[in-house]
């Protein structure tokens, strides 16, 4: 197998990311065949200092946001293929393998389909409509990836977008024709739905993609998202 990166932005993280590289390290096919770098947005959870212990983890420390600190590890990155994955999403068991096939089958970028780690109606509805390869139904909690010559290709993340900068990668992939949805399930926690209420959440995100479509600045929603989203 070709060396698949896994790119993992955090900030403030400690207990999750400890998590998910136990995740990894049993999920894993082949060990050997991937690159694990976390980018670190300047956490004062003590999160780094864990980090550096770990000697199975590459961790590269930068100024926070998500597409910043993700484009930086793609630049370090090692592997054919990158795999951007949020601290709280979990990918199903053998994923490497799984990616990997996918490429080799020349599909050059997509995601999993995803399922919550909560039960609620709003969100069973909503996990459903991840099966769909249509970019209405995209989220960065499904995880993406991509091989790293299309990745250059595009130019990356763009910096400009401080939130929905997963879904504005992707909705230029599927300009390209260059997406596929994989059947297996990645598991994502609902810890903001949670914490800022299933029905609120899902409205506000709601006309954060209205405002997208509709031409909206990328300052425009980002104080919509400050202002109502916790």
């Amino acid at each position: 197998m070709n060396k698949i990166s896994i790119i993992i932005p955090i900030f403030n993280e400690l207990k999750t990311i400890t998590k998910l590289l136990l995740h990894l390290e049993n999920k894993v096919f082949q060990k050997e065949a991937i690159e694990i770098i976390v980018v670190d947005g300047g956490s004062t959870d003590g999160s780094p200092d864990i980090l550096k212990a770990n000697s199975n983890v590459k961790l590269i420390q930068t100024e926070k946001g998500r597409a910043i600190q993700m484009n930086l590890g793609a630049k370090k990155a090692t592997g054919t293929v990158l795999y951007f994955l949020h601290c709280d999403s979990f990918p199903p068991t053998n994923f490497d393998r799984i990616i990997y096939n996918t490429v080799q089958k020349g599909k050059q970028a997509g995601c999993f389909r995803m399922k919550f780690d909560y039960k609620h109606p709003v969100l069973i509805v909503s996990q459903w409509f991840t099966r769909f390869n249509h970019i209405s139904c995209r989220g960065g909690d499904q995880s993406l990836f991509i091989t790293k010559k299309l990745f250059e290709e595009i130019n990356g993340f763009d910096e400009q977008f401080i939130i929905y900068e997963d879904n504005e990668i992707i909705s230029r992939l599927y300009d390209k024709k260059q997406f596929v949805v994989l059947p297996d399930y990645i598991i994502t926690s609902a810890r903001r739905y949670r914490q800022n209420g299933v029905w609120r959440l899902q409205y506000h995100f709601s006309i954060i993609h209205l405002k997208r479509r509709l031409g909206h600045s990328t300052e425009s929603m980002l104080e919509y998202y400050k202002k109502n989203i916790l």
